[in-house]
């Protein structure tokens, strides 16, 4: 029985320690995120709402406050999360602590029951006539051994004891700290829901501003995809006709959807794939504005917005650099659009788009990070940079690729 009793115990134990790891693992994650969307608001306000609003159009401001409330939503959820996480922490301590509480005034009235006793029996005299008192040699001898594990029972509860006061002490400091922890994400959290609420408010009324001339937004969104289509088929071509260049020279089918690699642009390959996930931004500073894929229009749903890359917010007169070594496989650009640099890496393609200078040329061999460009600002001052990767002529998001996009 008491075996059972033991083993029920240490299991308790080793899945309390479990729950507190996993708890403490959870609690670094969304911090790590909470931070992560502060920077990223931090760098919405200085890339996206340092210029006057007059500079801007009524599309462009809505793009801005909708991503920014959008980090602002999330901000909160993670906050949430945190705090509702302290709370059940909180709970746990409070319950650990009084049980704790409970076995100390047990072990404490036991120990000094145990004290009195042995007050009691003390004597050198009481111990000797104990032993001397025995039947036989072999029942004096369990008499010697049942003193001396007394004598160490004594001493383990005494440790026992003092184990579970310093335990019961680290509760409660972890239990003031996770207090003034959770009270200062509600105070943040407050904070950013009286932010999210005027945003909503300005967000209402640059729509309905909009909406006394939604044809006209319209179809300027639509006039805005239709040129992005141009540059996005030019872009495809050219890879289409690098693709069928490399494998006329290796001898192939130049049908072939994939390029004919050499074992050096083989080996490019499997280094770009080693570092999915892992490389590095196209410039120093920046949001993605606008993600990858397709998504209806915030100015009229019933447009669909197509993304063969990602749009990037950065500084005025960024430099842009090339995510991972390679060969610039094409310098294009089209009668209304700015250049679009093109970098090979094997059978993988990035796209800078969007770009006011160019410092490279074609065939030109690129190290990772090295310069390649500045980006284009417009008249309404923004700057914006486009981004895509491409496996052979296919469009990957780039969110897979980019640490941390």
């Amino acid at each position: 029985m008491q075996y059972k009793i033991t083993y029920i115990l240490f299991l308790f134990f080793i899945l309390n320690c479990f729950t507190s790891e996993a708890q403490s693992a959870k609690q670094k994650a969304l911090e790590a995120k909470r931070i992560q969307y502060q920077q990223e608001l931090k760098q919405l306000n200085a890339l996206l709402f340092t210029n006057k609003k007059e500079e801007k159009s009524v599309v462009s401001l809505v793009e801005d406050l909708n991503y920014k409330v959008n980090v602002r939503r999330n901000l909160i959820k993670v906050t949430n999360d945190q705090a509702n996480l302290l709370t059940r922490e909180i709970n746990a301590n409070q319950n650990e602590i009084s049980s704790l509480r409970n076995q100390l005034t047990a072990l404490k009235k036991d120990y000094s029951e145990m004290i009195v006793k042995s007050y009691k029996n003390k004597s050198e005299q009481s111990r000797v006539m104990f032993l001397l008192s025995s039947d036989d040699f072999k029942q004096a001898y369990k008499r010697l051994q049942y003193i001396k594990q007394y004598a160490d029972y004594q001493k383990e509860q005494g440790d026992l004891i003092k184990g579970k006061t310093t335990k019961l002490q680290e509760l409660n400091t972890d239990l003031l700290r996770q207090k003034a922890d959770k009270d200062k994400l509600i105070v943040e959290n407050r904070t950013a829901k009286k932010e999210l609420e005027k945003e909503l408010k300005e967000q209402d009324k640059l729509m309905a501003s909009i909406r006394q001339n939604l044809s006209s937004y319209a179809s300027k969104i639509k006039k805005k995809q239709q040129d992005i289509d141009a540059i996005d088929r030019e872009i495809n071509k050219l890879i289409r006709e690098a693709i069928a260049a490399s494998n006329k020279k290796a001898g192939k089918s130049t049908s072939s959807k994939g390029f004919a690699l050499t074992p050096e642009a083989k080996l490019i390959a499997k280094n770009f794939i080693s570092n999915k996930g892992k490389l590095p931004w196209p410039v120093a500073k920046g949001v993605v504005k606008v993600r990858f894929g397709t998504q209806p229009s915030l100015i009229d749903p019933s447009v669909k917005i197509n993304r063969n890359g990602v749009r990037i917010a950065t500084e005025r007169n960024a430099k842009v650099r090339a995510v991972f070594e390679g060969e610039v496989l094409a310098v294009a650009g089209q009668k209304n659009s700015n250049p679009t640099v093109l970098i090979r890496h094997g059978n993988y393609i990035t796209a800078y788009r969007n770009l006011s200078k160019v410092y490279v040329r074609k065939g030109d061999k690129i190290m990772a990070k090295q310069e390649i460009g500045e980006v284009f600002t417009n008249n309404e001052g923004e700057t914006m940079l486009g981004f895509g990767v491409f496996k052979d002529s296919k469009p990957e998001n780039p969110a897979g690729w980019i640490y941390k996009m």
